[in-house]
Formats: structure tokens, C-alpha cells, sequence
């Protein structure tokens, strides 16, 4: 008589993806008593320190959507303003491209194009609003109104040809106080308009995200701002700042205000300067961020994130997807 085996059943394989989970989590959202032995705040501690802001000095700070400029430069903008310098910021988009921030804010479960522009008016307010908090008055504020992840679009097929933003439903700029209203979302006016505030301005110092930042939008705007200050002959003039890093940077998420902000995990080959702040800076850069009610309820732990006790800067951006070299003959 052949006595059977019982069968053996399969490991249950949730338990297992709770602890990786868990880990994950404790990773992203705690800062771990390993964290100060991987390194990255004596990298960031060894960075040289930022060249400091002079009066007379005219900073542009040139932001893809209203927040990041605050996310990036917050505590640079005050030191600059205190230094004697001016500040002007100049937001390209009005944000209106993030449907679920829209279903929240405008209280709707599928949100419209109308929803979807009065989040970008709210967004703006918002953004002169957070100026303010920083001493950036409104004459020195600009807002272009171009589409919310867009840009690359009008770098590329709408050139010329206007192009309608699916959210929104709009072909042109129809943001309340914008520099050109009516401007058509082309690359041609998005030209016009960047170059109108440069000649405005006529900036020492242009403070824009960087090639390696992750987000379209982002990326999009700094190769436009490479070819504007490269047609002027003024690319040295260019500074770079990151905000979308990669690989849940900055961690970790939440108000942590005496931990450094680490290098970016995308921006590791550029050379990186320190601009450290006061806690009276990292104070007004958090009275900032929290200005922005439509973002913070639904990214809030990842804009505290920035709230650290210095800022990155970067005097250059290397193309960060490189042509391969020609063979030699």
C-alpha cells in the first residue's frame, strides 16, 4: 500500500510584499539611523559653497509651473534680495495640467476644462502669493501662461501650428494678467515671450532647471534657455537647479529642516555649489511652500522634502543623453 504525501501548499507571497512595503516606505518617509553613515550628507558638506549674491545684481529665476521656484531657490532668492540684488521670476505654465490636484481643489469627480483653468488661475494667485512671502514684489513676477506639459510639444510638432491642450481645452493664453494674452501655444510665441523678458530684465544671473531634471516639462525648458542665453552669448550667465531628482529624491519625504538636501540622484555629474541657509530662511522657504494650498494637499510630504537647511546650484548642465563620439578615420 502506497501511503500519499500530503501536498505541500504554495507560501502565501503577500506577507513578503508587506515587509518590502514597509521597507520602501520606512525608507522614503524616516530618515534611518543608517542614513548618516551612506555618505551623502558629508558629499553634500564638501561641496564648495555658492558665490554669494551683490547688490545691484539681477537675478531671473525661470520657473516651469508656480511652485518649483520656490521648491528650488526659496532660501537663494532671499539671500540674493538681502545681498541688494533684484529678483524677477517668470513662471512659463500656470499649472493646470494635474487632473486629480483639479478634482480635489474644484471639488468635481471628472474635472472639466473649465475646472482645469480655474486650477491654473488658482495656481497663479498662489504663486504671487508665495513671491511675496519670499520679497519678490509683483512688478518683478511674470506669468507666460503656456500648457501645462506642453512645452515639449511646442519645441517640436507645434512650432508653428498651434497647439490645444488636452486638459484645458485651450489653443492659446488665457491666464488673467499673463505678459501676452491670446499668445497662440506655439513654439514661435513661447520664443517671443522668453526673449521679451530677458531683454526686460537684462539678468546677471538666470537660475533654471537643469537637462537631467526628470519631468518634460522641466527638461523642455532648459534647453530653451540654453538656446535663448547661447543666441546672446550669455550661457555663462546660466545656473541650474533640480527639482524632479529621481528615485523618490529628495528622501526623506516630510519636514526635515535640519537634514541637508543630498545630490540628486540625476544630477550626480554635474558640479554641484552649497548655498546653506538660516533658520530664518528655511522658516520663510517653508511659510512659501505652504502658500501653495493646491499642491500641498496632494504632494505636501514631498515639498516639505525641500525644506532643508541649504539649496543646490549648478554653474553647468553637460547634455545628459551625450551623441556618442564619431569613430576615428
Amino acid at each position: 500500500m502506497t501511503r500519499l504525501r500530503p501536498k505541500l501548499g504554495r507560501r502565501p507571497w503577500w506577507p513578503a510584499l508587506l515587509i518590502v512595503g514597509a521597507g520602501l516606505a520606512a525608507w522614503i518617509n524616516v530618515p534611518l539611523p543608517i542614513r548618516p553613515f551612506d555618505g551623502s550628507a558629508d558629499r553634500v558638506r564638501a561641496l564648495p559653497a555658492l558665490g554669494g549674491f551683490h547688490a545691484g545684481q539681477r537675478v531671473l529665476v525661470l520657473s516651469p509651473h508656480p511652485d518649483d521656484e520656490t521648491l528650488c531657490c526659496a532660501g537663494m532668492i532671499q539671500q540674493a534680495r538681502a545681498a541688494g540684488a533684484e529678483v524677477w521670476i517668470t513662471w512659463v505654465t500656470a499649472g493646470d495640467g494635474f487632473e486629480f490636484d483639479a478634482a480635489l481643489t474644484e471639488r468635481v469627480l471628472r474635472p472639466r476644462a473649465q475646472n482645469m483653468r480655474d486650477l491654473g488661475a488658482t495656481r497663479v494667485l498662489e504663486a504671487r502669493a508665495a513671491a511675496q512671502v519670499l520679497g519678490v514684489p509683483r512688478d518683478h513676477t511674470v506669468v507666460l501662461g503656456y500648457p501645462d506639459r506642453g512645452l515639449a510639444r511646442l519645441t517640436t510638432s507645434n512650432v508653428v501650428r498651434p497647439y490645444t491642450a488636452p486638459r484645458t481645452d485651450a489653443s492659446a493664453v488665457y491666464v488673467a494678467g499673463a505678459l501676452t494674452p491670446g499668445a497662440p501655444y506655439t513654439g514661435q510665441a513661447l520664443d517671443a515671450d522668453l526673449n521679451r523678458v530677458l531683454d526686460t530684465v537684462r539678468p546677471d544671473v538666470v537660475l533654471a532647471p537643469a537637462p537631467q531634471d526628470f519631468h518634460t516639462d522641466h527638461h523642455t525648458l532648459a534647453l530653451l534657455s540654453i538656446r535663448l542665453m547661447a543666441q546672446r552669448r550669455q550661457e555663462d550667465r546660466l545656473r541650474f537647479w533640480i527639482v524632479h531628482g529621481g528615485i523618490e529624491w529628495p528622501v526623506p519625504k516630510g519636514r526635515h529642516e535640519t537634514l541637508p538636501l543630498t545630490i540628486p540622484p540625476r544630477g550626480r555629474t554635474l558640479a554641484w555649489e552649497r548655498a546653506d541657509l538660516t533658520p530664518a530662511e528655511v522658516a520663510r522657504k517653508r511659510d512659501a511652500v505652504a502658500v501653495y494650498r493646491t499642491q500641498t494637499r496632494v504632494l505636501g510630504r514631498f515639498m516639505e522634502a525641500f525644506v532643508r537647511r541649504n539649496e543646490l546650484l549648478s554653474p553647468d548642465a553637460p547634455d545628459p543623453d551625450p551623441a556618442p563620439e564619431p569613430a576615428a578615420p
